[in-house]
């Protein structure tokens, strides 16, 4: 029995007898509340309300509300708002919160009911319903966003914008989905945001398209640092390390699913030698109940779901298995846990592949490179120390399956002409390079741009952007997201695949040279530019690098023009395939294993390496 347990039932007659006012309840209820004793004050509040009949019952509905939220009742929650809003429809904040509650059960529908109504109905005369509809909007434009719905997210973004420009979330969202809808320029006027505080608020995935400045990407990943990342946490993990006979090696990710890390990474996790390695993988993965998720997990020795658990908790865990080295393969994108790192659950911490850009994340010590990808004069502007590989920094999958080639009339393509391609992401797009596009079509007759339908706003964007560049819209051919085996398929229908810059092709170059057509890449001084070079020098295609526009269009037309070069290119792909250190995995995986070897020697005091 607690020493509050007489008051608690002190004041639950009290409330029963109807001879505790209002002030008194919320005086002792925040006194519970404030013990953790969530339980006790939902009780009390109960207890008050079905025996006492006030002008502030939606109060206290709407403080039940809170009290059963944090003990996870969520079905309670509901109808506590549901009570408080009955009884006065023009109390915002229990429609905020029922939102945000119907949001946790999937009712996402219906949360977007709850905050459309505050925006329609929230005085702009009253600066605490301002502070609420400001609230609304944002939680509107994320849940918009994450659902696809670009255009209103967008909106909702302008008009929370509007009324108070100093949001630092809520701008960095508002230019990715401008990039993401290909609405140029990016960068532009909303609100009185003035543009130095644009850029600061860009996110570091945002700006892999905007700048191909690498010493811009470094600010842009330290200024989320500043804002989103907890400092001055003591290290979980001894900087000695372990003695452990076999290494265990973890990989960490909310992309353990049918996305492309997981694509590049699925036989590294296979092919480890487990005569010295113990891997383990902690996941926080979407379950999509794809094959690729279910090879991922029966690839990993030790896999451990970790999305119900606090970034410390996750930490905890980590520390608890004795890890050597953690692999974080996420950086700073969509679901990030960075915070999970920031205690330093490993003694060795490294980043791969999710980021393509450093995270200037000061709790991860190296990022997997090669020395095309990261020059060692660039190095200098990433907060890791580059662990090079000696052939390429991708890892690839020799099991991905392509489906027969489809039909050009399958494909909704011309039964005659070039067929360009680029099937990055229509956020990797840029008016520049969109630009040299549209001169390489106009140079080359009857040709046509295959592209990603990503989303219909970019769609249109797009077609409207090359009729201004007196191209007619039609020539622009946009395929729709197909399983990962009829996706595969339609490069052997292409011709060329012409590289997105700043933001160069990743797992998408990778899947194109595996399936042999020739990607023309732009090179530039950031990581994310450098990507499909660094592919293409391992393949020995170093002809397909350009590093400016004017040589970009020119080698492109060159080659729609001269089929027997494709040709070449072609056979040499095959060769590559066969045999080349491109598609190597095994070689690869041999590669990094002797590196983190070497990593964990050279702790202090050293560790014995099984």
């Amino acid at each position: 029995m607690s020493s509050a347990e007489p008051d608690f039932a002190t004041n639950v007659l009290l409330a029963w007898q109807g001879q505790l006012d209002f002030f008194a309840l919320l005086n002792y209820t925040s006194q519970l509340e404030g013990k953790g004793q969530h339980a006790l004050a939902a009780v009390l509040y109960q207890t008050w309300l079905k025996r006492n009949q006030t002008q502030y019952n939606h109060f206290v509905y709407y403080n039940l509300g809170v009290a059963l939220s944090n003990e996870g009742d969520l079905a309670g929650v509901e109808e506590a708002y549901g009570q408080a809003i009955r009884l006065s429809p023009t109390f915002l904040q229990p429609r905020l919160n029922l939102g945000l509650n119907l949001e946790r059960q999937g009712k996402k529908d219906a949360a977007l009911v709850e905050w459309r109504w505050i925006d329609e109905h929230a005085s702009l005369d009253h600066p605490d319903q301002v502070v609420i509809k400001l609230q609304a909007l944002n939680h509107l434009g994320r849940v918009l966003e994450n659902t696809g719905q670009y255009a209103e997210a967008l909106a909702c973004l302008t008009k929370s914008l509007e009324l108070d420009p100093n949001q630092s979330d809520a701008l960095h969202h508002w230019v990715f989905l401008r990039e993401k809808q290909c609405a140029w320029p990016v960068w532009a006027e909303v609100g009185q945001v003035s543009p130095e505080k644009m850029r600061d608020c860009t996110s570091a995935l945002a700006m892999l398209s905007l700048s191909d400045d690498p010493e811009a990407q470094l600010e842009a990943a330290r200024n989320y640092i500043k804002r989103k990342i907890q400092s001055n946490l003591a290290n979980l993990a001894p900087a000695q390390g372990y003695q452990h006979d076999k290494l265990r090696i973890a990989y960490c990710s909310s992309d353990f699913c049918l996305h492309p890390v997981a694509m590049l990474t699925a036989e590294l996790f296979e092919l480890h030698d487990r005569e010295s390695f113990e891997i383990y993988g902690f996941c926080w993965s979407r379950e999509d109940g794809s094959p690729l998720r279910q090879r991922v997990v029966k690839a990993i020795d030790h896999f451990f779901r970790i999305g119900e658990l606090t970034d410390e908790a996750a930490a905890n865990l980590i520390r608890e298995h004795e890890i050597d080295v953690l692999i974080d393969l996420q950086g700073q994108t969509l679901g990030a846990r960075p915070n999970i790192l920031s205690y330093r659950p490993a003694p060795i911490q490294i980043t791969y592949l999710g980021l393509p850009a450093t995270t200037g994340l000061p709790s991860i010590d190296y990022v997997i490179a090669d020395r095309f990808l990261i020059p060692e004069e660039h190095a200098k502007y990433y907060s890791e120390t580059p662990l090079y590989m000696p052939d390429v920094y991708q890892v690839s999958d020799r099991k991905r399956l392509s489906s027969p080639p489809p039909s050009r009339q399958g494909c909704g393509l011309p039964a005659k002409g070039f067929v360009f391609c680029s099937f990055n992401n229509n956020y990797k797009y840029t008016p520049e390079v969109f630009n040299a596009w549209m001169n390489i079509l106009r140079s080359v007759p009857h040709s046509v741009l295959w592209l990603l339908a990503d989303n219909t706003w970019a769609e249109a964007n797009l077609r409207k952007e090359a009729e201004n560049r007196g191209i007619a819209g039609d020539r622009l051919i946009f395929g729709g997201r197909v399983a990962p085996e009829n996706y595969l398929a339609r490069y052997a229908v292409a011709d060329l695949f012409l590289d997105s810059f700043p933001f160069n092709a990743g797992t998408t170059a990778n899947d194109a040279l595996w399936m042999g057509l020739p990607v023309l890449t732009l090179t530039g001084r950031s990581f994310a530019s450098r990507m499909a070079g660094a592919l293409l020098t391992a393949a020995g295609l170093e002809e397909l690098i350009t590093y400016n526009l004017d040589d970009y269009q020119k080698k492109a037309i060159a080659l729609a023009k001269s089929p027997a070069h494709c040709s070449r290119i072609r056979e040499h792909l095959k060769q590559v395939r066969e045999g080349g250190v491109l598609f190597d995995t095994p070689r690869f995986v041999r590669h990094l294993e002797a590196r983190l070897k070497n990593l964990v020697a050279e702790l202090p005091q050293g560790s014995r390496v099984g």
